[in-house]
């Protein structure tokens, strides 16, 4: 057995079913078809879909068949995982506007002189009315409705089309045509891709093995990313743009970040914030680390140097051009409290006006808002301090 190519497969995957049939498939030394979808719903591909693009590169260095599918028919209907409504019904030139950009963005991932794109439209455009037939009679109304999103909405007596019950039966004869032997997805597609396993058997065919990935979560941390939530960091975004918007992210979504997208191990992230947590790095200097990896691996290396400058510039040394200069006493601790520390930096304010501003959010360090009265902070010559709105304090 291929051990080694069965490991770093399955590293970072949620779920791998059946695992002994990729195991079973890697052994066969054969070019396995490894396919992945994309419904043209808008015309921009963001950082969550790279997550399994990144998977997709790893079978692509192996020297396996990539097919990225553009779903230029399904996105007629639109996918409705995770609806609680019936989307709004996509015109041609819609579709045709958003599929422009797809394969560009693809190539920021994949290798494109290896890959072959193809489009569901060339098969389901010519179903006749017996194929499609004998296509629906493949499955069960039961077992379509076990489908989670299907299920709650019926439960909460929301509308339900019938072409959107279709939906994952089409993802599924997508891989009848294209003969997967592994189709890669989200967790939120589990159903749809094992429909297209149950399908390929029907077919009279060997079923494709499930592989899915995490979900990224977005912006704000608590939604998947996604263009309709308006969470997203888009691929076609310009780099600096991209890395403001990752240093605006939280702290506990920082770590998600190195895991999901930098490809961090449980144990790398768990030694990063002990890092934190002992004073021995700043968050505000790890979230620019990860800021700068993650525009280096998706834009390039000069553009992820040019947007960290900008950053520093427009947001870290704007407000402190004119700042009040301080040298902390001799003997002052390292690291040493926050409140200690403004106490030094203001010493007309009390301790409890001083933990009212932390508390409302008003302190922070080098562009990081600082929340807790507790926190020890490892100062540097060169840190900005914002103290309010209108005290600005450089450690010299």
């Amino acid at each position: 057995m291929q051990e080694n190519s069965y490991a770093s497969l399955c590293a970072g995957a949620v779920q791998v079913l059946p695992k002994n049939e990729l195991i079973k498939k890697l052994d066969s030394r054969k070019k396995l078809i490894i396919k992945l979808g994309a419904d043209p719903t808008s015309p921009d591909l963001h950082l969550g879909h790279t997550i399994v693009l990144s998977k997709m590169r790893q079978f692509q260095d192996l020297g396996h068949t990539i097919i990225f599918l553009i779903g230029d028919f399904t996105a007629r209907i639109g996918d409705p995982t995770g609806r609680s409504k019936t989307r709004p019904p996509l015109t041609e030139e819609v579709i045709k506007h958003n599929i422009q950009t797809y394969i560009q963005q693809v190539g920021k991932v994949l290798d494109l002189n290896k890959i072959v794109i193809r489009y569901n439209s060339e098969w389901l455009d010519t179903l006749s009315s017996r194929d499609w037939i004998r296509l629906c009679s493949h499955v069960t109304l039961a077992r379509i409705i076990e489908r989670e999103d299907f299920a709650n909405r019926l439960e909460s007596q929301q509308t339900i089309s019938f072409h959107e019950l279709l939906y994952p039966l089409l993802q599924a004869y997508d891989s009848v045509e294209l003969k997967a032997d592994v189709e890669l997805g989200g967790t939120d597609q589990t159903f749809n891709i094992i429909m297209g396993r149950h399908l390929q058997e029907q077919y009279g065919q060997e079923p494709q093995v499930i592989m899915t990935l995490p979900i990224l979560p977005g912006l704000d941390g608590v939604q998947k990313m996604s263009k309709s939530l308006g969470n997203t960091i888009g691929l076609t975004e310009a780099a600096d743009q991209a890395y403001g918007k990752v240093m605006s992210i939280s702290d506990d979504l920082m770590w998600v970040y190195y895991e999901l997208l930098l490809g961090k191990t449980v144990s790398e992230v768990a030694f990063l914030k002990q890092q934190v947590q002992a004073a021995a790095a700043h968050p505000m200097q790890l979230k620019k680390a990860l800021s700068h990896a993650i525009i280096a691996k998706f834009w390039s290396m000069q553009e992820a140097d040019a947007a960290q400058q900008t950053f520093e510039h427009l947001f870290q040394k704007r407000d402190f051009e004119h700042a009040q200069q301080v040298t902390l006493p001799i003997g002052t601790k390292n690291p040493v409290s926050i409140v200690e520390l403004l106490k030094i930096l203001n010493p007309e304010a009390s301790s409890s006006e001083l933990r009212r501003l932390i508390e409302a959010r008003a302190v922070t360090i080098d562009g990081i808002k600082i929340v807790d009265i507790k926190a020890l902070v490892q100062w540097q010559t060169g840190m900005n301090i914002k103290i309010g709105k209108h005290k600005f304090y450089t450690l010299s």
